[in-house]
């Protein structure tokens, strides 16, 4: 898709028409309305020539955030959660061992839009409670060098404790890689600092991300440049930790300035990781020289969990062929960590044009979870070692209000309250949802229903979750685990639907952790209503205290299958409180129907904002929603008849409930 076409969800028409405030005039902007797109920049100097057609060259030593149009669209604006890890969800899954860092390429250097786009097509990750760090993996010769990632990825892995690193790409020579751009990051000025380790850090702060992944591997340099190299790397280091960001070194620049993958922790490298808060190791590892990586950390005072071995999953994906007992040894300690090179195999490996958001996660499913599709009951001939197998999940959920659309980031429509408001594909992973950690736990005596994230309808955003087959035995599917405080006023939400059989619903909830790895959580079940449209029913949780450690659902279906029931939202709460709106809506920049808009934020609690179009006919179109405080829109065209158009944005909470809108009229 070219983004630069349209990067907006346009929609049909709303079924009601919410209150409208004031809309205020927004006098004609002079400047022109481009399309935002992430940032990347050479450390300074520029390859020969002139960039190619859709791409900038820029210089981070010139950088200054006063001076980035771009950057209200880029920012990040959740803060990273913390998280806890709760009872595994089998015997073999380990807490405090191995860690997962993921290297993924989201979309190209240049071109990668800073707010999603109309395409359902993306790699909208979901597994987040096995991972520790992502890396925004990118750069080239011929478009820059150093990534910042962009904020929908930011807000998504933060909403669910995982900090995200952009990427520096020093590319080896056969790759276009100059020798000169190494020696641009790492100068000094005339007091002896390092420019532009601070110009690194004043980014991740300006755009709401964790830290750098140092990648030099451009060969040709002399123990000169490997002791520049070695003296940046400490000043970004104390530099980003002041500022609460991490450093994470690639194994391939070693200490006499040359490029040589060790596949190890020792002697050429190890400055450079004790420079770090954690090491990539190349992908030529053995058994042995993982086993001494790991106790020479040990030596330095350092944890072997701080090594991520690499596994280049880009071509293979769950098929790839790995030593895992090397890593993840059954039945002994953990190794080292890992790091997966290119998960974004599970999109990438279907068939252009045919990557439907369903086929997308059963693949992603297959890779995280394993054969099983089940973390409770991994399958142990499954030669695919899937994370799920040995590393232990991790929750963000430890606070009221919650609440959850199982909204995935992407979609083939836009809907709210069950109605279709956009009919037009998208992705955004700043809207995606704290989702399940664990895909899935079906606890049955019989027959096992497919469950999965469903596109074919939802009550919000994208997506539902469907429970499809032919249940002969009552079924329980765990959906949350959580440190949620119980009061007297504690109230869980579900807003569910039967499509097909009859199902008696029953809410699980549980007060305590299971009695062990792999068992069930000691739940208390909760009638609900049984409803055949979508309907949102209350349960109080009577003669309960203390804290929620575990929800989920209990299905029955009295007269057999086939059924087919779906989740569209779940929510526990207090009160309900209303957001605050937002004040200022403004629009910044014009091209036709290309509009830049601004706002003032909410003061209070946001989970996100939302931007429609009153139509002349007083129907309501979705145009988009957004974490930040800026949005574009393209292609927008008059109604018949309308000489201006009116826009409101509103505040929309934790609960997804949304504050009266403000409102900026455009004349055509």
């Amino acid at each position: 898709m070219n983004p630069t076409r349209r990067t907006v969800l346009v929609a049909g028409a709303a079924a009601a028409l919410f209150p409208a405030a004031p809309a205020l005039a927004a006098a004609r902007p002079k400047a022109a309305a481009t399309p935002p797109y992430a940032s990347y920049w050479y450390p300074d100097s520029f390859p020969a020539g002139s960039p190619g057609t859709g791409i900038t060259w820029r210089s981070l030593k010139a950088w200054r955030a006063a001076d980035d149009a771009d950057l209200a669209f880029n920012a990040a604006s959740v803060p990273l959660a913390a998280r806890f890890t709760p009872t595994p969800a089998n015997t073999t899954a380990r807490s405090g061992q191995a860690r997962i860092q993921s290297l993924v390429s989201f979309g190209p250097t240049a071109g990668n839009p800073s707010q999603g786009a109309a395409t359902a097509d993306y790699y909208a990750l979901t597994h987040w409670a096995y991972l520790d760090e992502l890396v925004f993996w990118g750069g080239s010769a011929g478009e820059g060098l150093i990534l910042a990632p962009n904020a929908p990825i930011v807000d998504a892995a933060h909403r669910h404790g995982v900090p995200v690193l952009g990427n520096i790409f020093l590319p080896p020579t056969a790759y276009g890689g100059r020798l000169q751009w190494t020696r641009d990051l790492v100068q000094k000025d005339s007091s002896g600092h390092y420019p532009l380790a601070a110009q690194l850090v004043a980014v991740a702060a300006a755009y709401g991300f964790d830290g750098w992944f140092v990648n030099a591997e451009t060969g040709g340099g002399n123990t000169a440049l490997g002791t520049a190299m070695l003296g940046f790397m400490k000043e970004l280091k104390a530099l980003a930790a002041a500022k609460g960001q991490r450093v994470t070194w690639y194994d391939a620049m070693t200490v006499n300035g040359t490029v040589s993958w060790q596949g190890a922790l020792n002697s050429q490298n190890q400055a450079f990781f004790q420079t770090a808060d954690d090491m990539f190791v190349d992908f030529r590892w053995s058994t042995s020289t993982l086993a001494a990586s790991g106790t020479k950390a040990g030596q330095l005072g350092r944890s072997r969990y701080e090594l991520w071995a690499g596994v280049d999953v880009e071509s293979n994906g769950s098929g790839s062929s790995v030593n895992w007992d090397a890593i993840v040894p059954t039945g002994k300690p953990h190794v080292t960590s890992i790091g997966f090179y290119r998960p974004e195999w599970t999109r990438n490996h279907l068939p252009s044009g045919q990557r439907a958001p369903e086929d997308f996660h059963a693949a992603d499913d297959r890779f995280w979870t394993g054969r099983s599709l089940d973390p409770a009951r991994p399958d142990g001939s499954d030669p695919w070692r899937a994370p799920a197998v040995s590393v232990a999940d991790r929750s963000t959920v430890s606070s009221v209000p919650f609440a959850s659309v199982f909204n995935t980031g992407q979609g083939l429509r836009w809907y709210e309250q069950g109605a279709v408001t956009s009919d037009v594909p998208w992705n955004h992973l700043g809207l995606q949802d704290r989702l399940p950690s664990r895909r899935w736990v079906v606890r049955t005596e019989g027959q096992r229903p497919a469950v999965s994230f469903d596109f074919a309808d939802a009550w919000r955003g994208g997506s539902s979750v469907l429970v499809a087959g032919e249940p002969d035995r009552p079924v329980v599917l765990d959906l949350y685990a959580t440190r949620l405080p119980i009061t007297a006023g504690t109230v869980v939400e579900l807003t569910h639907r039967t499509d097909a059989g009859s199902v008696n619903v029953e809410l699980a909830v549980a007060t305590a952790e299971p009695s062990g790895a792999g068992e069930t959580p000691p739940y208390t079940y909760l009638p609900v209503n049984s409803v055949n449209t979508w309907q949102t029913s209350t349960v109080r949780l009577t003669g309960l205290s203390g804290t929620v450690h575990a929800l989920g659902v209990r299905l029955t279906a009295p007269d057999g299958g086939p059924v087919r029931w779906r989740l569209g939202g779940l929510a526990v709460r207090d009160t309900a409180p209303a957001p605050a709106a937002p004040t200022g809506l403004r629009i910044t920049a014009a091209s036709g129907g290309d509009l830049r808009f601004a706002w003032s934020a909410a003061p209070g609690s946001v989970r996100h904002y939302e931007l429609h179009r009153l139509l002349p006919d007083g129907s309501r179109r979705f145009l988009g929603g957004t974490c930040q405080r800026a949005w574009f829109a393209a292609g927008l065209q008059p109604a018949p008849g309308e000489t201006a158009a009116r826009f409101e944005v509103r505040s929309v909470g934790e609960l997804y409930n949304a504050s009266p809108p403000v409102t900026v009229t455009h004349t055509w």
